[in-house]
Parts: structure tokens; sequence; C-alpha cells
């Protein structure tokens, strides 16, 4: 019986005597579980299901889900790296004192599976008891009504169950791995073995500064919303992999630069933290850089949510300018007048009358802009798409009469002369030419359209182009683009109106006046042209589902990032305490005293720590462009509320991040000024 307690025992002991190192793995661990279990719980939730826009809600924390478990799995993977390499000198002991290797192995399986059980009680429980509490946010994030039932939920425990389980046997399985390949000679010098010092690689330091230079050149070169789109995931592996370059090989040459400057390096302070850190800067540098990846995750991930949650309300009413929107595809007036007379039979059933009405007619197609000339033609627009002399834009084009109506102006226009407005974009040309037609004279340049608050307008670069009349878009079209079969494009007549009345309301009349527009659809039959409508009060529980899911799964990503980059932080520091410990020891015996060795500590740990700062700070100072065009494709275009929030992630951030220097420093010297 005493020997089937002693693996046990033997575990206990080793997880007790390391707690310093133990008890923060067990916390992430716990916290890891906990939150995989909040949002899986979330996933399934009646409660939430059954909210307007809780569906979408759901599929966005769906793939949360996954995003979380294989976060998990990376992580962990990485800060048991940590705790293995601490143990391997008690395990070198073991061995040599006659345990085999399977003896090892069992004291890793008890406390593996210790640390598992006490990692999933505790997950679990602080799961199941926030679990509530993230229900409540969600349901004030869509506008539903409290329910305060509080339950478990069985599938999102099992689930949790099985996926840390698997989590926590491939890291058992590694750490078998990493015992059994070493020799116990290996095992017990493991902790004191270091680093080679090695070579300042400049080839590597420059060829990841050019890597760097090319992906802050891509985020700020590109200013058209979905071309930012296809660039921003290639761009983000240019600075992932520039990153680990810079800080692997361009800090060891910054220590080697260091080294060669007498006035700096021959400092008590500084020449101690300079030589530690050349001496093992590989692995230091690959620290540093998951630090810096991190912490521009964090800035990027929180800064981005919290701006689509905070300006939801303004991106609702770009994305829906009038209340009701009713765009039919077509402008002859058989066609429009029993599309408006559906609505305006409805709106006088309930009693309403229609409110800030635009109505407009236009025509658009999607061009490409080289210089002042314009190619209309869809089909070769199409194959020029993705070469780089041409800028691809929306194009729409209306009378003058109409602008002249909704923006309350009195322009007059001769047949070659056009007024030009653009939505994120400029053109500075006097003229516009289009190709294999005529060139307009632009007579002015409009600052803004009234017709030009539309999802689809503010997402891409667009140009509206007044003319003198229809006629002359008739011209346009039958010249040069009236082009058959799948590129045909018509005129639209845009029909949008508020209504003077609440939410519920304007959902019923908006229901009802979609249920007149099909009618006509039947009774139209191959007439039919087509209709787009929208109703911002029927569409306003799915928006917000999607603009709060995305910033409650901000909120949660960006919690675990951080977690994630203060046990980076804290494990580098007390790791390479232990390191370091025999060094000052000999230091403090030939009469450095405590202080000098707190300056020394000091130095290093600030240059270490505040490092990754700076760069995650540099990253997003040059992410900042790409990151706010793509926002656009959301709905949101306040720049200047995106560059607010982001400031104040940072400094937040930089709070924490300060925090955790403090203890860590402290944590550090502790370790390294003991005489024990």
């Amino acid at each position: 019986m005493n020997a089937m307690l002693l693996y046990p025992r033997l575990a206990v002991n080793g997880i007790n005597k390391n707690r310093r190192i133990y008890l923060p793995y067990i916390l992430t661990c716990s916290g890891m579980i906990m939150m995989y279990y909040i949002t899986s719980f979330l996933t399934v939730s009646r409660f939430v299901r059954e909210m307007k826009g809780g569906e979408i809600m759901q599929q966005l924390l769906f793939m949360g889900c996954g995003v979380m478990i294989v976060f998990s799995a990376v992580f962990l993977f990485y800060t048991n790296s940590f705790i293995i390499r601490r143990r391997k000198t008690e395990f070198g002991l073991y061995n040599i004192l006659g345990m085999d290797k399977r003896n090892i192995s069992r004291i890793l399986l008890w406390e593996n599976l210790m640390i598992f059980v006490i990692s999933m009680v505790v997950g679990i429980s602080c799961g199941i008891l926030f679990s509530k509490l993230a229900e409540l946010v969600l349901t004030k994030m869509l506008g539903g009504g409290a329910s305060y039932a509080f339950n478990a939920e069985p599938k999102s425990i099992l689930h949790a169950l099985v996926y840390y389980a698997v989590i926590f046997l491939l890291i058992l399985i590694n750490s078998l791995r990493q015992i059994h390949l070493a020799n116990p000679i290996e095992l017990m010098k493991s902790e004191n073995s270091g680093e080679k010092p090695p070579k300042a690689n400049y080839v590597l330091a420059v060829m990841g500064a050019l890597i760097l230079a090319a992906a802050y050149f891509m985020a700020v070169y590109i200013k058209e919303p979905l071309s930012a789109l296809m660039a921003f995931f290639v761009a983000v592996i240019m600075v992932i992999g520039a990153t680990y370059l810079l800080f692997i090989s361009g800090s060891v040459a910054v220590c080697r630069v260091l080294q060669k400057n007498k006035r700096y390096y021959y400092r008590t302070n500084h020449f101690i933290s300079v030589s530690q850190m050349a001496y093992r800067m590989k692995r230091n540098g690959a620290g540093l850089a998951s630090i810096c990846i991190l912490s521009t995750m964090v800035l990027v991930t929180l800064s981005s949510t919290i701006c689509l949650f905070i300006g939801e309300e303004d991106m609702l009413r770009n994305r829906y300018p009038r209340n009701i929107i009713i765009d039919t595809y077509s402008a002859e007036e058989a066609v429009t007048s029993l599309i408006h007379k559906a609505a305006d039979d409805v709106l006088e059933k309930y009693g309403e009358t229609p409110e800030n009405v635009l109505h407009y007619s236009y025509y658009n197609i999607t061009a490409a802009f080289e210089g002042n000339k314009v190619i209309c033609d869809a089909e070769k627009v199409k194959e020029i798409s993705n070469t780089v002399n041409y800028d691809i834009r929306q194009m729409f084009f209306v009378s003058i009469s109409d602008y002249n109506r909704l923006m309350d102006k009195a322009e007059v226009l001769s047949e070659d002369e056009v007024i030009i407005c653009t939505v994120n974009g400029d053109f500075g040309f006097d003229t516009i030419a289009f190709d294999g037609y005529k060139t307009f004279s632009v007579k002015s340049k409009a600052e803004d359209f009234v017709g030009s608050a539309s999802a689809m307008v503010n997402a891409v670069e667009s140009v509206y182009i007044f003319v003198k009349d229809e006629a002359v878009i008739a011209e346009l079209s039958e010249q040069q683009l009236g082009i058959p079969g799948e590129y045909h494009s018509r005129m639209h007549d845009y029909y949008g109106f508020d209504l003077d009345c609440d939410e519920d309301r304007q959902a019923e009349i908006g229901s009802e006046i979609l249920e007149k527009i099909m009618a006509v659809k039947s009774e139209q039959g191959e007439n039919w042209k087509g209709v787009s409508f929208d109703c911002a009060a029927n569409d306003r529980a799915e928006f917000y589902a999607l603009y709060g899911g995305l910033f409650f799964l901000g909120i949660l990503f960006g919690t675990v990032f951080i977690a994630a980059a203060v046990l980076i932080m804290y494990y580098k520091q007390i790791s390479e305490g232990f390191e370091d410990k025999a060094k000052f020891g000999i230091l403090q015996k030939v009469g450095m005293t405590k202080g000098e060795i707190r300056k020394s500590i000091n130095s290093q740990v600030l240059t270490v720590f505040f490092a990754p700062l700076a760069a995650a700070g540099v990253h997003m100072a040059f992410a900042f462009g790409i990151v706010s065009r793509l926002l656009m494709l959301f709905g949101l275009t306040d720049t200047g509320l995106f560059a607010a929030v982001t400031l104040c992630c940072f400094l937040m951030f930089g709070a924490v991040y300060t925090a955790v220097y403090l203890i860590t420093s402290g944590s550090y010297y502790k370790i390294v000024s003991s005489r024990e």
C-alpha cells in the first residue's frame, strides 16, 4: 500500500516544493478552462438563442470556442516547457539515486493528473459561477430581458473535459519524451547549461528589418478597404516572422554593438545585464517576440472590437440611412409607381407619414481608373482587377436635378460638364475620360452627397458623377456601359424614409411593406426587375448581435492574451532568476553589493521587458491605417474614435505591463540575491 502511495506523494511534494512555478500554471489552466466553459455555455444557451440576434451571437461564440482550444493547446505547451526545464535537475537527481525513467514517468503522470483534476474543478466551478454573469452581459448587449435562473450545461462540461484532457495528455507525452531522451548528467546540468553565446547574424537581422518594412509599406500604402482585407492577413504573417527574426538575431546584434561601446558597457549595472542577455539571447529573443506579438494582438483585438461596440449606432445609421429603404432595379415609372404605392398603402393603413424622404435615380457600375482615364467595360474591368496599375472603384451616375433637389443647390451643367464627389478616395484631375466614348470637364468637386451614406459606398472607394440629365446617363449606358449578360447594369430607383414611431411598429410596418412588394413581384412575373428592401428595425437585433458578439469575444480573447503575456514574462524571469542565482552569488562573494545587484537587474529587466511593448506600439501605429480601413467594411468611418480608443487601450495595457514589470523584477531580485 505504501508503494502505491509513493508516486502520488512524490508528485504532491514536487508540486508543493515548486509552487512558485506551479501555482501560476494551475491558475492559467483553470482560467483557460473557465473561459472555454463560459463561451461554450453561451453557444448552447436556450435563453441567448431565443433573443433577437441570439443565433448570430452564438455562431460567433462557436468560432470563439475553436480559437480558444487551439490557443490553449499552443500556450499551455509553451508554458509547460518552462516547468519541465526547471524540474529536469530534480528528475536527474532521482535518476542518479536509483529511480529509472519509468518511475520518473509515473511521477510526471501523477503530477499532470493532479494538475488536470484541480484545473478542471476550479475552472468548471468558476465557469458555472460566472456563466450567468456573462449571459446577463450578452442580454444587455442584445437589449433582451433578464433571466436569473441559474443552471449548468452538461454538454459544455463534457466538451471541456474531453478537449483539455487531450491537451494535458499531449503535454504529458511531450514531457516524457524530453525525460526519456536525456541522460542523467544532462538532466542534472540542464538548468545551468545555458546557451553558447550566439553570433550576431546580421543577415537575418537585415532580412527581418526588410520584411517588417515591406509589411509596414503594405499597411500604409493600401487605401481601399476590400484590398486591405486581403492584404491584412499577409501583412500579419510578415510582421510575426519579422518580429521573431529581429528579436532573436537583431537583439543579439544590438547586444554586440552595446558591448563595443565602452562608455556604456563598462558600468556595473550594464556590464552584467548586457553580458547575460547576449549569452542567451536566442531563447530570450523568442520569448520577447512572443510577448510582442501577444501585446499587439491585445491592442488590435481590444481597440477594434471596443470601437465597433461603441460606434454601433452610427454604423447602423450608415448601413441604413433611413428607417425604410427600397432600392428598385429599374427607374421606369410603370415599375417604381407600383413599388411606391405598395409602401404608401401600408403607411396610410397605419396612419404614418414618411419623413426625411431620400428619393433619386442612379446608375452604377464598377470601373477601373488609370489617372483620369476610366474603363467601364465590365469584362475588361474583371480582367485587369488584379493589376496594380488600375484603381478599381464603384461609380454612381446621378442627374444634376436630383443632386440640386437633395442638396439644396442650383448647379447648371452642359452636356460636356460633370460634378464629382468622391468617397474614401480622391480625384485630382480637371477632366475625366471614358475609354472609347468621350471626355468630360470637371466643373467642380462636391464635398458631400446625402445619397452616399450607405454601407457599400462607405466600404469601398466610390465616385459620384453628376451629369446634365438622365439622357446623358442613357447615352453613356448605350455607348459604353450597356453590356448584356451577367455584367448588365440598370438604372436604380432609391426610395428611403424615416418613421416617427417606436421600433416594434417600424418592424411591423416594414414586414407588411415587404409582403406587399412580394405581391407585386408575383403579379409582374417575368417583367419583374428586382428590389432590395431594408428595414432598420427588423435588422437592428442582428446588427447589434454581430457587433456585441465581436465585442464580447474581443474582451474574452484580450483577457486571455494579456494573461498569456503576463505568464510568459513571469516564467521567463523566474527561470532566468534560478539560472543567474549562482552567478550573482559569486559576485556577492567578491564584493558586489545588493544595491549594485538591484541596479543591474533593473537595467536588464527594463531593457528586456519594455522592448516588446515599444515594438508592439510601433506595430500598432503602422497597423492603424489598415485596421481603420478594415473597420470601414463594418460601416465604422469615425477614424477619430478609433484613434482615441486605440490610445486608451495602449495606455491601459501599458499600466498593466508596468505592474507586471515591477512584480517580476522583485521576484527575480529575491531569487538571485538569496544566499540559500
